[in-house]
């Protein structure tokens, strides 16, 4: 195996556990100890070792400023059977959490670093496992991944491989980017079309082949039960609504009226069909193909108001570069929404920039709200639930973040 040497006194973040080796505190890269190596091939196993000489631990290489990115700590190899044991863990984690029954069986099963796995992401809808990489080592061990979710996990026995978005762009990728990596009786039920995932006793449609991320957005499982909360008796709005799953607590947590908004037609239709599966006889609900910013424009001038509003758009802010416009996004948006909200209402509004964090993400909706001169408490500060852990070791793991506001 490869050794990647880092100079000395580089090695503090990784003896703290932080599972990042950036490209600047590497010193050499050898294949022994008489003979320096070409850079490696990107997705391949290398060790790591500090100036000195000690073992620090087993990652992937890969192109760019993170040069490494670290699987097991303090030894010179992966064990046989690692995958099996990091699919085990995160399982179990999930299992003691009471998020595995027969009211639930949608939850991430890895969150990359949360996980102590870099670069993987894998969610569990029903009997099949959607499973990304967003390394090219996760790439390459694709297939022990999917062997190890079938042993691992008793309800799942189809694997499908969803990383066309998500690999590194500039990668030499060798083998499909999307497609089944494990599959049992596929074909005979027509799972591409019907195709139905429970979460907290409510049924949705889940679409992988050509739905966003992995087919749903499995992060709100539990800010989805808050709106069910505070929903009855009122007129709810919910924007970038994608397939629904906002207004579908609302509609069971007893809301008046339900409005569901998103820029894509296919989604608007998505939520449709959960809505007619859920609540067959509801006339209360009203699904609409707009741009988010026009739709408010166009509400507002018509004078409506609403009793609830859910902000939850897509990321503003993919890298820091972006943050300035991102955090101008963040307080147009809020400012039209709280400009809608009848006195005494309630808005949840969200971001999932994780170069974003949560003080600028506030002082942005603070903003929104003094210029439209409401008055504003926070009710609940929101974050991403159990299923999607931060690693101690790696605060940048947390990305979603969240405020329930009272609006006077």
């Amino acid at each position: 195996m490869t050794t990647v040497i880092l100079k000395p006194h580089k090695e503090e973040s990784l003896k703290r556990f932080h599972p990042w080796v950036f490209s600047g505190a590497i010193g050499r890269v050898v294949l022994d100890a008489a003979h320096e190596a070409a850079e490696p091939e990107e997705g391949e196993l290398v060790c790591v070792q500090s100036a000195n000489g000690e073992t620090l631990g087993v990652g992937h290489w890969q192109i760019g400023s993170i040069a490494v990115r670290i699987l097991a700590f303090g030894v010179a190899e992966l064990p046989a059977d690692y995958w099996l044991q990091r699919v085990r863990a995160a399982y179990k984690v999930r299992e003691s959490l009471g998020l595995v029954s027969n009211q639930n069986d949608t939850f991430r099963l890895i969150h990359g670093e949360g996980d102590f796995v870099p670069g993987l992401i894998v969610d569990v809808y029903a009997d099949t496992a959607v499973v990304q990489a967003h390394s090219v080592g996760i790439h390459r061990c694709r297939q022990e991944i999917a062997e190890a979710i079938v042993s691992a996990v008793p309800q799942v026995e189809n694997v499908y491989y969803k990383s066309d978005d998500t690999l590194p762009f500039k990668a030499s990728i060798e083998g499909d980017k999307v497609g089944y990596l494990k599959v049992k009786g596929l074909e005979v039920r027509g799972l591409e079309k019907e195709f139905w995932s429970m979460e907290n006793g409510l049924a949705f449609r889940i679409d992988w082949l050509r739905g966003q991320k992995t087919g749903f957005f499995v992060d709100q499982r539990e800010n989805r039960a808050l709106v069910e909360r505070y929903a009855a008796g009122r007129e709810v709005l919910n924007m970038f609504c994608y397939t629904g799953g906002f207004s579908l607590y609302a509609l069971r947590g007893g809301a008046r009226t339900v409005d569901s908004v998103d820029v894509s037609q296919k989604a608007i239709d998505l939520v449709n069909i959960n809505v007619a599966k859920n609540f067959p006889k509801a006339k209360n609900h009203t699904a609409v193909a707009a741009d988010a910013f026009e739709y408010l424009s166009a509400q507002k001038a018509q004078g409506k108001t609403y009793d609830l509003i859910i902000l939850d758009p897509p990321a503003f802010a993919k890298h820091r570069d972006a943050v300035k416009n991102a955090l101008r996004g963040y307080q147009r948006i809020n400012a039209k929404a709280i400009e809608m909200i009848r006195p005494g209402g309630i808005l949840f509004t969200f971001s999932c920039s994780q170069a974003v964090d949560k003080e600028a993400f506030r002082l942005a909706v603070f903003s929104a709200a003094a210029s439209v001169g409401r008055n504003v408490r926070i009710l609940h500060q929101l974050h991403q639930p159990q299923d999607h852990p931060i690693n101690i070791y790696h605060p940048e793991g947390e990305y979603l973040k969240g405020l329930v506001l009272y609006i006077e």
